[in-house]
């Protein structure tokens, strides 16, 4: 027998609940492509020191790199350590209880209560949230005291649905690879400092120790520079390719029944507060989650007919 309508449907919601790679994930991998090279060189600075004490060869360094970056995947890492890094906390007393119950309610629809999500809060001023490595998904204190309870359900089920999309994999990969990147940035940076201050201490009239001096300074701030661009290039094109994500995001709530309260989320955000660099601006993608709400672009959710 051919399956029944119901079942198509059901078939239809499993397959929404399911990770799988889309368009604004592929893009995601866009900067960590970008990065790489400089990412290399950061590695082979690092490593010179290293090969003279120990003779390791550069590719195991690399390797080994990488393959310490699996951990950032791992869920009980990622509370115990990502969360920190990332300057989240646990939810306070007041705030886990109203965390907690929108947070079930949207994994218990979804049933997703098995992919061992991690909540934390992050203490800014501003509405928002984001999510991170495979699990983690933090939201601002703001968010916690500013949203009733449907309005962060759908903030919650838009950050679930990145990491449903695998928007998170290509990020913290790309997260894991600036790190040596922004550390030679600013040690770079500590150094021309050191230079230009031993410089005015140390020279005194003598024209060659100035010059030296100045020398030192202006090749450890080229050395900053090269590292701190390579960084903002990576942070340029990660804030570009994830306002694809976003859209991305927000259309796969709107399909699994959550559009409406994350407009309503949003509409809190027009305004002065709408400043975000990452994020496409919310009057944008209001327009674009009602259009997508109205009657006449609602389609069929097992044969995506209208």
């Amino acid at each position: 027998m051919p399956p029944s309508w119901k079942e198509n449907e059901r078939r239809g919601q499993r397959a929404k609940r399911r990770r799988d790679f889309d368009r604004a994930a592929l893009y995601a991998f866009v900067p960590v492509l970008a990065i790489s090279p400089v990412w290399v060189l950061a590695v082979t600075i690092f490593w010179l020191p290293v090969t003279w004490i120990t003779g390791v060869v550069l590719w195991k360094v690399l390797l080994g790199y990488l393959v310490a970056g699996l951990v950032l995947f791992i869920p009980a890492f990622q509370r115990r350590v990502l969360t920190l890094l990332m300057g989240a906390r646990k939810p306070t007393s007041r705030e886990a209880p109203k965390l907690q119950k929108a947070f079930n309610e949207v994994t218990q629809a979804w049933h997703l209560r098995h992919r061992h999500f991690v909540v934390g809060v992050v203490d800014d001023k501003d509405l928002n949230a984001f999510a991170s490595g495979g699990h983690l998904v933090i939201v601002t204190s703001f968010a916690t005291q500013e949203l009733n309870h449907d309005e962060l359900c759908g903030v919650l089920a838009h950050e679930l649905c990145h990491h449903l999309g695998s928007h998170t994999i290509a990020l913290t990969i790309g997260q894991w690879l600036t790190l040596p990147v922004y550390l030679l940035e600013r040690i770079g940076a500590f150094m021309h400092n050191v230079s230009k201050a031993a410089t005015q201490t140390f020279a005194g009239s003598s024209q060659s120790a100035r010059l030296l001096g100045q020398t030192i300074a202006l090749i450890f701030n080229a050395f900053s520079w090269f590292f701190s661009a390579g960084y903002s290039m990576m942070r340029y094109l990660g804030n570009s390719v994830g306002r694809s994500a976003e859209f991305q995001a927000d259309q796969r709530v709107v399909r699994m029944g959550y559009g409406r309260q994350l407009s309503a989320a949003l509409k809190k955000t027009v305004g002065p507060r709408d400043t975000s660099t990452s994020h496409p601006p919310a009057r944008t993608r209001i327009a674009r989650i009602e259009a997508s709400l109205r009657p006449d672009n609602w389609k069929h959710p097992s044969t995506g007919l209208k």
